[in-house]
């Protein structure tokens, strides 16, 4: 699995945006768009209306959409619902270490003990443990701070991966073989942040 030395909050920008992330998935594939202004000629069109915003969101859509395989791309743009999220919540842990590690650290860990319930006190704990390995986290503003804890939790809710982001109860994943498949070929390792056990995943490759 992938690390970064850093961690990026530019998620901020954008939630899940899987609407989005299918529309300029397609946009690359069918016609090879590389920019905003391609996309949006191509028939995408984004919700702001802030020129600056669309520009900031499609970026990290972008990013986050370079982070996949074509055998992931391929997915993301045919598959079911629930499928497209879990691609499109991959793409995101590709891209931010910071959400990566929450759900493998923290959420993944309390469902390998069959506790499903987020606490305020778990995320506290998932910071403080990370300030020394991550001191960038100081160097955030408080605001940034709490928006970056507000779209992650969003985005874990949009991603089917927790009920929702006031009762925060996690969510056991299903995965369809093509999307094992799909991220076995990749790096099997990534198959954590749907909290599937070690022993699953030896079984699985």
């Amino acid at each position: 699995m992938a690390k970064k030395n850093k961690y990026s909050l530019s998620f901020t920008a954008a939630s899940l945006r899987l609407n989005e992330m299918v529309k300029v998935a397609k946009s690359i594939v069918d016609v090879g768009a590389t920019n905003l202004a391609m996309v949006k000629k191509s028939g995408v069109a984004f919700g702001s209306t802030k020129g600056s915003t669309s520009v900031r969101e499609f970026r990290e859509i972008k990013n986050r959409l370079e982070k996949l395989t074509p055998a992931q791309m391929k997915i993301l743009i045919h598959g079911d619902l629930n499928v497209q999220k879990q691609i499109a919540f991959l793409s995101i842990c590709k891209n931010y270490a910071f959400i990566k590690d929450f759900t493998v650290d923290v959420l993944r860990e309390k469902v390998l003990v069959f506790n499903y319930q987020i606490h305020e006190s778990d995320y506290k704990s998932f910071i403080d443990s990370k300030v020394q390995l991550h001191p960038e986290l100081e160097q955030f503003s408080e605001t940034t701070m709490k928006k970056a804890k507000q779209v992650m939790f969003r985005i874990l809710e949009q991603s089917g991966i927790i009920n929702n982001a006031v009762e925060r109860v996690i969510q056991p994943q299903i995965l369809q073989p093509e999307v094992v498949k799909a991220i076995v070929d990749d790096d099997p390792s990534w198959l954590k942040i749907f909290m599937i056990s070690d022993m699953d995943i030896k079984q699985l490759i």
